[in-house]
Order: structure tokens, then sequence, then C-alpha cells
């Protein structure tokens, strides 16, 4: 039998993270998941490993304590095979407006932190010549929008951060995926109106992102399809007209 390959899962308290992480052991994928909640992200491993048999280990970390990366990496028990990082933080546009630090946040939570440790993860890849590198970014990154514009700029910074690697790491045989889920049925969007047809569930962002990754396939993931041609739409929209729309 096959050694089983590892799974690194950065954020793993997420409901994403979960789902995901969930995904890779059920296919008997080794899972090291990683969280800044020790607590609520033990208790994610201990029901993976029940439900499905995989082993699965916790460990601790935060994705603004990017001096740490380093150690964090040379510290975990394997090596792992693809990395999914899932960390984001739709935040408060208007308290983002005001407060300072809370735009920090937003900024260094999805963009910063996660661009500076999947770079940090190339390099180990590079160095062994394999692996495979998953971010989840967001819809809202294609084009800004008045209501949440600096979510959706870090989420930008994200995707320009996974185009730029990916065409550095491509030549090497290592492949790097962009994923954006749209609108998911998670604890960050619990009470809003969320259409239907344009809404996952994080079952499905788990499986889209495992395809994606271990089936081979594109490089850029729109979870539900029909988010490509809606955002063409709005991202086609003359900036005359665009800033007098309420989107």
């Amino acid at each position: 039998m096959a050694p089983s390959k590892t799974l690194l899962l950065i954020g793993g308290t997420s409901d994403i993270g979960r789902a995901t992480a969930l995904c890779y052991a059920k296919a008997g994928w080794r899972i090291l998941l990683s969280a800044r909640n020790e607590e609520e992200a033990r208790r994610n491993a201990e029901d993976i490993a029940a439900r499905t048999g995989a082993e699965v280990t916790t460990h601790r970390l935060d994705i603004l304590q990017t001096d740490r990366f380093g150690s964090f990496l040379d510290n975990l028990p394997q090596p792992p095979d693809t990395a999914v990082c899932v960390v984001g933080e739709l935040g408060d546009q208007v308290r983002a407006q005001s407060d300072l630090a809370h735009a920090t946040l937003l900024v260094r939570t999805n963009f910063e932190g996660p661009a500076l440790l999947l770079g940090a993860i190339a390099e180990h890849f590079l160095a062994r010549e394999s692996g495979t590198i998953v971010g989840v970014s967001s819809v809202a990154g294609d084009r800004g929008r008045g209501s949440n514009y600096l979510y959706g700029a870090a989420k930008a910074g994200f995707t320009a951060f996974l185009s730029g690697l990916r065409n550095r790491l491509a030549p090497k045989g290592l492949r790097v995926i962009t994923v954006k889920p749209g609108f998911v049925r998670t604890q960050m969007t619990a009470g809003m109106k969320l259409p239907p047809v344009l809404t996952a569930d994080p079952d499905e962002v788990g499986r889209a992102i495992f395809n994606a990754a271990e089936k081979g396939g594109r490089d850029v993931i729109y979870v539900r399809r029909i988010w490509q041609p809606v955002m063409m739409v709005i991202g086609g929209i003359p900036e005359t007209i665009f800033k007098r729309l309420k989107l």
C-alpha cells in the first residue's frame, strides 16, 4: 500500500477548512490542521478522525505572526504534499473606514499573512521539486465595490499573488490554484440573505478544492461556475456607470 499523503490545512477552525480537511481525510490523507484557536481545532480534528479513521494533528498558527512562519513550517511532523489556505476575515467595511486597527486587520488577514506563508511554503516545495498550493480568495477581489472594498482589495492582492506565484512555479512542475467560492453558508455569512443559485455549502467548496488540486484541471476555480460570467459582466460595466451603482 502506498504511503498516505499529507495535507496542511491553514485555517482549520473555519467551516470551509473543516469541510476541506474532511474531504481529504476521507480520501486517506494525513491531516495537519493549523489554526490560532488550538482548542477549537482539536475538536475539529477529533471529529474528522472519528469520522474517517485518518491521522489528524493540530498545530497552532496565528496568520498575523509572520515572524513565526519559518519555525512553524520547520516544526511540522511531516512535510505536506499539498497546502490549502482558507484564512479570511470579512470584517466591517464601515468600521474599517474610520478604525485603522480594524482596517489593518482585514488587509493583513486576507492578504499579507496568507501570501507570506504560502510564499514560504513555495520555497520548501521548490527545494524538493514537488507540491501543490491552494489559496482561497474571493470574487470580491474581481472588482472593488463600495460595500466591501477593503476586503475586496485585500483579496484582489491575494489573487494577484497566487497568479504570480503560479507563473513562477509552473516551469518547475508545481501547481498553484486559486479558488473563488462566492457566497458560502458559513458562520461568517450567518444572518445574510444569500441568493441560492450563487451560494455554496462548505462541503461543496471542500470537494471543489480537492478535485482541482488532486485530480487536475483548471488553475482558477469559481466553485459555482455561474460566478464567472456574473463577474465578467460586473467587470465590464464602465466606471462612469459603476460608480453610481450601490453594490
